[in-house]
Order: structure tokens, then C-alpha cells, then sequence
């Protein structure tokens, strides 16, 4: 394990948090997203349900749980998502009941979802939550990412750019702003955040006993 995220973690019991991470398609918030999964194992990222078809590389249980309409809708009515939404013709939903057995456990836990789901999870845990926007550095700049995947027609890419300025104008509904001009300074700063927010005295649940030895110990 990473020495330095040993040297982050708490000595102090804490309650986990939720990392939400929202950008308009292109803007770099998977690769940042994937890159922090990659550098610190005290977070792993929400598998959604969705009701999309798996893409290229995809796998079910990893990368989402992929199921149709039908299901989707049943365990939507049943309570049983923690949010929800209807992106391109397609439905995305997180499973309530691992978010919040990871949030007992002190786990942290990624979203790389869009405004809607981030204020659903906002209406139901606002107080495990952390929210991050990723800006692209410009308009051309993002159309010329989205073509650069080469995973999406012309009209897709039309549809994703037509989307980003409805997007991009819940900005002021997050925490945190990262302008991503810069992969490897925008991934430092989202490290930077998660460590911080880790730090928050009222998620150190047991930091009054911690203090009180300390002080008893003087």
C-alpha cells in the first residue's frame, strides 16, 4: 500500500464518505476518476445499474450492473436506489443498500455521475456528501476530446455537445470546481480534496474519546 495514503489515514474511527464527480461527457472526470482508483485503495467507485448495453471491454459487476427496463423499474419502485436517472434514452441507478453498509464500515465510495443523480443523493445523505464538477478548458476543446474517443457517431457527439451547457450550468451546486486543463494537476487536486474531506472533524466520529486519552496521557 501506498505509504503516503498511510501516512493520510486517520488514527481516529470515521464514518466514510461519498465522492461525487460530475462533468459533461468528454471533460476528463472517468480518466480522473479511474486514475484515483488507481492511486488510493481507501476508495472504490459505485457500481451502477444501468440499462444500457455494455460497451467494448465492459464488464457486468465491475463496470455496471447492465439490466433491462423491466428490473430496472422494479427495484427503482421498490425503493431500493439511492439515485436515479434517465441519461440518452438510458436509465442509471445506484444500489442503496452497499452505499450505505460502505458508509457504516468507514469506506469511501465514487460516484461518476451527472447532476441529477448528485442531488438525489444530496436529498437523502447530504452530510456524507462531497461534490466535484469538472470543467473542460474550453467548448472546442470538449468536442475535439469526445471525437478523440472515437466511440461515439457524429450524431452522438452532437447530442453530448448540445447537453453541455445544461450541465455545465449546475456548477454552483458542487463543492469543489477542478478546471481540467491539465490531467495530472486536475487528478493531484481531486487527491488533494478527498484527502482533506477525509480530515473533517465531524467524520472522526470517535475523536472526542481519541482526545480525551491524549489528554489524560499528558
Amino acid at each position: 500500500m501506498n505509504s503516503q495514503l498511510d501516512k493520510e489515514r486517520s488514527p481516529v474511527e470515521r464514518r466514510g464518505l461519498l465522492l461525487v464527480l460530475s462533468s459533461p461527457s468528454g471533460a476528463g472526470k472517468t480518466t480522473m476518476a479511474g486514475r484515483l482508483l488507481q492511486s488510493d485503495p481507501l476508495i472504490t467507485l459505485s457500481v451502477s445499474l444501468t440499462t444500457r448495453k455494455a460497451r467494448s471491454g465492459e464488464i457486468d459487476g465491475r463496470d455496471y450492473f447492465f439490466v433491462d427496463e423491466q428490473i430496472f423499474e422494479a427495484r427503482r419502485k421498490a425503493g431500493e436506489l439511492l439515485e436515479w436517472a434517465r441519461v440518452f434514452n438510458h436509465s442509471y441507478g445506484t444500489p442503496r443498500a452497499a452505499v450505505e453498509d460502505a458508509l457504516e464500515a468507514g469506506r469511501d465510495i465514487l460516484f461518476d455521475i451527472d447532476w441529477q443523480g448528485a442531488q438525489q443523493i444530496a436529498e437523502a445523505m447530504a452530510q456524507d456528501l462531497v461534490r466535484v464538477f469538472v470543467l473542460p478548458p474550453s467548448g472546442p476543446i470538449l468536442e475535439e476530446r469526445l471525437r478523440a474517443r472515437a466511440q461515439d457517431s457524429d450524431q452522438v457527439v452532437a447530442d453530448r455537445m448540445a447537453r453541455a451547457s445544461d450541465e455545465i450550468s449546475h456548477w454552483g451546486e458542487y463543492d469543489y470546481v477542478i478546471v481540467n486543463d491539465d490531467l495530472d494537476a486536475s487528478s493531484a487536486a481531486l487527491q488533494a480534496i478527498l484527502v482533506a474531506e477525509r480530515h473533517k472533524r465531524d467524520r472522526q466520529m470517535a475523536l472526542p474519546r481519541f482526545v480525551r486519552r491524549i489528554q489524560e496521557s499528558l
